[in-house]
C-alpha cells in the first residue's frame, strides 16, 4: 500500500491555508488540535509556517484511546517556551477545564502583542478528524459546529465567542501536500484522518495487524478470542476472519469486511487503548509499512 499516491489533498485544503495565513494577523493565540494516538503524524508542519512565534497551546486529544503514559510523556515533549501541552478529552471533556488558566498564563508571555483591553483571540488548528469541532462545542456550551467521526466535516470559517468574552475561529482540518515519511500517511489512514473512501479496507487492516502486533498483541489475542497471534498479518487477518465468521460463498475469507472491522474497532478503542507513535521512536520504521 502507498500512501503517498493518494489524492488526497482536495482544493478546500488549499482555500483553508490562504484562510489561515489571511486571518493570523487577527489571532493571538493558536490552539492545536492533535491525535493523542498519533501526536507526531497529526502535527501539521503547515501550521508552524503559518504562526510563526506566536504562542500555542497543544491540547493531545482522544487522549482516552491512547496509553495514559504515552500520552503524558508526549506532553512533556511538547512543552516548550511559549507552548503547552496536556491530554483532553473534548467528547467528555476531560482535561478542558484546564484552558482557561493555561490561556491566562500565556498572555503573560513575551511572544503575545495585543492591548491588554482587548479580549483574547484563539485561533483552532488541525487535521482532519482530530476532534476540533466536539472540542468547540464544549468551549462554547452548545453546538456550534457540525460534528461527525469522518474528515472533511467543517467547511467554512466561525469566529465564536466564549463564555468569557474570548474569541474563537474555528477552521476545517487541513494536511500538507506531501508526506515526507510514509508512516506519517498511513497513521493518519489508520486514524480516519483520510478519507475511507479512497483507502483499500483490506490493506489497511494488513497494515493495521502489523502496527499493532509488536506492542499489542496481547491486546489482539484477546479482543479476538485467538489461541495465539500468527507471525505473518494476512495469517492474523485470515483467523480473526474465521473467528469473526467474516465468510463469503465456498468459505473464502471476506478480507474487506475483515478489514472494516479491524480499523472501527481499533478507532473505537475497542481493541484496547493504543498509542502507535511515542516520544522516543521517532526516527523508526513507520508502523505497519512493508
Amino acid at each position: 500500500m502507498i500512501i503517498e499516491s493518494i489524492n488526497w489533498y482536495p482544493g478546500h485544503m488549499k482555500k483553508t491555508r490562504e484562510l489561515i495565513r489571511d486571518h493570523l494577523k487577527a489571532v493571538d493565540c493558536v490552539i492545536e488540535v492533535i491525535d493523542a494516538r498519533i501526536p507526531l503524524s497529526s502535527r501539521n508542519p503547515i501550521v508552524d509556517e503559518l504562526i510563526g512565534g506566536r504562542p500555542r497551546v497543544v491540547l493531545l486529544n482522544k487522549a482516552d484511546l491512547a496509553e495514559e503514559k504515552t500520552t503524558v510523556e508526549w506532553a512533556e515533549h511538547l512543552t516548550t517556551a511559549g507552548t503547552i501541552a496536556w491530554p483532553v478529552n473534548s467528547l467528555s471533556g476531560q482535561g478542558l477545564s484546564l484552558l482557561p488558566a493555561q490561556l491566562q498564563k500565556l498572555q503573560k508571555t513575551d511572544q503575545l502583542k495585543k492591548p491588554d483591553f482587548r479580549p483574547l483571540r484563539l485561533m483552532i488548528a488541525g487535521v482532519p478528524n482530530v476532534g476540533k469541532s466536539s472540542l468547540i462545542n464544549r468551549l462554547t456550551g452548545r453546538k456550534a459546529t457540525q460534528t461527525g467521526d469522518r474528515p472533511g466535516v467543517t467547511k467554512g470559517k466561525q469566529w465564536l465567542t466564549l463564555a468569557n468574552g474570548m474569541k474563537l475561529l474555528d477552521t476545517p482540518g487541513i494536511l500538507w501536500p506531501k508526506f515526507e515519511d510514509p508512516r506519517t500517511g498511513l497513521n493518519l489512514a489508520l486514524c480516519g484522518s483520510i478519507k475511507d473512501e479512497i483507502l483499500d479496507p483490506a490493506e489497511m487492516g494488513l497494515a493495521l495487524l502489523r502496527a499493532l502486533a509488536p506492542r499489542y498483541g496481547d491486546l489482539l489475542i484477546e479482543r479476538y478470542k485467538l489461541d495465539e497471534l500468527p507471525e505473518d498479518a494476512l495469517e492474523a487477518m485470515e483467523l480473526i476472519a474465521r473467528k469473526r465468521g467474516f465468510l463469503l460463498s465456498g468459505g473464502r475469507i471476506d478480507y474487506e469486511r475483515t478489514g472494516r472491522t479491524l480499523l472501527d474497532e481499533f478507532r473505537a478503542g475497542q481493541i484496547g487503548r493504543i498509542s502507535l507513535e511515542r516520544p522516543d521512536d521517532e526516527a523508526t520504521e513507520p508502523a505497519g509499512a512493508e
